[in-house]
């Protein structure tokens, strides 16, 4: 490998977007006709990828095909879903589906298709540093291009009035299975690489899922249907108390709302942090269509009198993991409610213990200094989406899906991925290039009414008809 001397590109950008995600892709898409703005987004990833471990056949996204990366920002702009189906002369077929859902494979291709399209999207490219110039009140970006033809990486450098944080998240491995899981050879996964690992797993003689969430019933359903009638031998076990649905009401979906966002943000910091526990079933519980199908599938393998060769058990954590006879691993079990203890000899296991945000001290190491931070040691976030700096840096460090802890649950939410850009782009440009609805739930969260009530729908008057007219 041979590193070239930095470049240094002396235009300074007025953003720069620091991974390429569904979030960073959605305020790619709507700064792109923004002509005023001079963007640049980095991921170090050879091309736009997500959750290819996940994109089993037939799973859905959990928010409707509207909230695609732009549309409920802006219906109009060019990049989004229903556009991609038209630019695929799929519009019709569509229309005939009647789906409400899209299914995780086409949001990843219709992704595909907008990051394939939109220019500033510079992949291959791993960001190693940013850091404030006080003298030239810009970002120092520095990055290393991965992979180019000749085999060589090069560095290079560019200067950004603002920056955009947006490298997500990563899988969540469990202290006691993350020897397991890091050793070669081991049959322990984490569900983000199953399709990787499937006829491996399929072919193994005992297999266990740990975790309760959407993708620990998507994969448990997937091995269920395709082992054998009685020789199933799939064990489904997770922490929570039960197998419980996601909240899916109308109303409680306006816990999503931009309204419950701008509510959860003005708590205190000690009530924030017990909302995001107590409010899991928001959003880490089970789509009740999979919940039906796992019993549908349970139920036909039953029409002979026999039961199923599975254990589903909520309730219970693995207190400590290991090998045995070199090709078994062992899980030592708990059940917190019985307060009891137990062994279980598996083959394989797969962990659908979900994800954690990614840390960002590498990135920012460089600007530490210049951090306010909670009483936990994380940073501040305002209610634009920015770091809370220190008054000496001029420009603005903006985050994507690093803002549980400030803004709850509807962090994560693709249904708030449009909005939020929206919000980043009226704050960095200090205009209203996306004008933004000033109300968007009927729940008013707290005491204080919401800014402004729509007025009540006049009632036009109905002029009677005259005889003989």
């Amino acid at each position: 490998m041979t590193n070239l001397p930095h470049h240094e590109t002396e235009a300074h950008r007025d953003l720069v977007g620091i991974g390429i995600g569904p979030f960073n892709l959605s305020l790619a898409a709507l700064a792109h006709p923004l002509a005023e703005l001079d963007t640049a987004f980095y991921e170090q990833r050879p091309g736009f990828d997500w959750h290819p471990g996940l994109l089993i056949d037939g799973t859905t996204l959990q928010v409707p095909f509207l909230a695609d990366l732009v549309t409920l920002a802006d219906p109009t702009n060019a990049w989004s879903f229903l556009n991609y189906l038209k630019t695929c002369d799929r519009l019709f077929p569509f229309y005939f589906a009647e789906r409400f859902h899209l299914q995780r494979a086409e949001y990843d291709a219709y992704c595909r298709w907008v990051a394939e399209g939109l220019p500033g999207l510079h992949f291959g490219h791993q960001v190693d540093a940013v850091r404030w110039n006080s003298e030239r009140d810009v970002f120092e970006v520095d990055f290393t291009r991965l992979g180019t033809d000749d085999g060589t990486e090069t560095l290079g450098r560019t200067y950004t009035r603002n920056i955009v944080l947006g490298v997500g998240t990563e899988p969540h491995v469990p202290e006691p299975l993350r020897p397991l899981a890091d050793a070669a050879g081991v049959p322990v996964i984490h569900a983000a690489d199953y399709l990787q690992h499937r006829e491996e797993f399929l072919a193994a003689g005992h297999i266990t899922v740990i975790g309760a969430g959407q993708s620990g019933a998507e994969v448990f359903l997937d091995l269920l249907r395709h082992r054998p009638v009685g020789r199933e031998k799939i064990h489904w076990i997770a922490r929570t108390e039960a197998f419980a649905p996601m909240e899916y009401s109308k109303l409680g979906l306006e816990h999503f709302t931009p309204d419950y966002t701008h509510y959860f943000h003005a708590l205190a910091e000690p009530v924030r942090d017990r909302l995001v526990a107590a409010q899991w079933q928001l959003h880490k519980g089970i789509d009740a269509g999979t919940i039906a199908a796992i019993h549908d599938e349970l139920y036909r393998r039953t029409l002979h009198g026999d039961w199923p060769d599975v254990v589903l058990t909520p309730g219970v954590h693995v207190r400590t993991a290991g090998r045995i006879a070199t090709t078994r691993i062992e899980l030592h079990l708990e059940h917190e409610q019985q307060d009891t203890r137990t062994r279980l000899t598996t083959d394989a296991v797969v962990l659908a213990t979900g994800y954690r945000e990614r840390p960002l001290g590498r990135i920012l190491a460089g600007l530490a200094p210049y951090l306010r931070r909670d009483s936990h040691d994380r940073p501040r976030i305002d209610d634009q989406f920015r770091m809370v700096l220190d008054p000496a840096v001029t420009g603005s460090v903006y985050v994507q899906n690093a803002e549980l802890h400030t803004h709850g649950v509807g962090t994560p939410d693709l249904g708030l991925a449009a909005w939020r850009s929206a919000t980043i782009l009226n704050s960095l440009t200090g205009k209203e290039p996306y004008p933004l609805p000033r109300r968007t739930a009927y729940t008013t969260f707290g005491l204080q009414p919401p800014d402004r009530i729509p007025p009540a729908r006049q009632h036009r008057t109905i002029t009677p008809l005259v005889d003989g007219r």
